[in-house]
C-alpha cells in the first residue's frame, strides 16, 4: 500500500537551542520539516517549495514574525502558528487578527504543539474538502471556489483573502442566514485554543466586511446580530466550476 507524503512543515526561528531540537522532534513524529532562521531565509525557502504549515516566532532580528505572518496569510493563504514569549499578548492578538492560525508561549511541550499542529491542518483540510471538487459557492454575484480558494467579485476579478478569512467565509457560506455567534465562529475558524480573543473574531469580520461590502461600515452581506453575533444575509448557491 503506498504511503502519503510526509507533512511538509516550515520552522522559522532565529535561535538554534530551540530550533534545531524542536526540528529534530518534529521529524520523529512524521513531519518534513525544513528550517529558516529569519524571515529572509523562509521567504526564499516558500519560493522554492511551499510548506503546508508554518510555525513563526514572532521576535526575530530584521522583518519581524508578524510582518511574515501578514505576507503569508494575504499572498499564500498557509496555516501558521505563532511561537511567542509570555510577554507578547497585544502581539498574539495582533497576529490573530491579521492570519495566523493559533499560537503557543514559549516555553512549550512539544507534544502540545504537535497537537496544535494536527488540529490546524484538520481544520485547514475540513474547509477545503467540504464542497464537491466541481463546485463553488456563489452569493450576491461573488463566487468562492473552495479548492482553490479563490475569492472572486461581481465583475470578475479576484479578490485576495487570508486562510483566517477564507474559514471565517466558509463559516458563513455552509450556514447562509443562520446567527452564528463568536464562540460558535472561534470553534469552526480557530478552534476553542484563541477563547481568550474574542476580539480577534470581530477584527476579522470587519477585514472580510472590508473586502466584500460595498460599504464595510454599512455591511448589508454580514449583518451583526445584537447579543448573537453574525449572520450573512444572502441566498447562497453551490453551482458548477466554470
Amino acid at each position: 500500500m503506498e504511503q502519503s507524503a510526509p507533512t511538509r512543515l516550515l520552522l522559522v526561528d532565529d535561535e538554534p537551542a530551540l530550533r534545531e531540537p524542536l526540528a529534530e522532534y518534529l521529524s520523529r513524529q512524521g513531519f518534513a520539516v525544513r528550517q529558516a532562521a529569519s524571515a529572509a531565509e523562509a521567504r526564499s525557502l516558500i519560493k522554492v517549495e511551499l510548506p503546508e504549515l508554518v510555525l513563526l516566532d514572532i521576535m526575530m532580528p530584521g522583518e519581524d514574525g508578524l510582518s511574515l505572518c501578514r505576507h503569508l496569510a494575504d499572498a499564500h493563504q498557509i496555516p501558521t502558528i505563532l511561537l511567542t514569549a509570555k510577554g507578547e499578548a497585544m502581539d498574539r492578538i495582533v497576529g490573530l487578527e491579521i492570519g495566523a492560525d493559533d499560537y503557543v508561549v514559549k516555553p512549550f511541550e512539544p507534544r502540545e504543539l504537535v497537537a496544535r499542529i494536527r488540529s490546524v491542518l484538520r481544520r485547514a483540510t475540513k474547509g477545503a474538502s467540504a464542497p464537491a471538487d466541481d463546485e463553488e459557492f456563489e452569493f450576491e454575484g461573488w463566487r468562492l471556489d473552495p479548492l482553490k480558494r479563490r475569492l472572486t467579485d461581481p465583475e470578475g476579478a479576484m479578490v485576495s483573502i487570508s486562510s483566517v478569512e477564507f474559514r471565517l467565509l466558509m463559516a458563513f457560506l455552509e450556514h447562509p442566514r443562520q446567527v452564528l455567534d463568536r464562540d460558535r465562529l472561534l470553534d469552526m475558524v480557530q478552534g476553542r485554543e484563541a477563547h481568550l480573543f474574542d476580539r480577534a473574531v470581530d477584527n476579522q469580520v470587519s477585514r472580510l466586511r472590508r473586502k466584500i461590502e460595498p460599504d464595510s461600515k454599512n455591511p448589508t452581506l454580514i449583518q451583526t446580530v445584537w447579543g448573537g453575533g453574525y449572520m450573512l444575509a444572502a441566498d447562497v448557491r453551490r453551482v458548477k466550476s466554470p
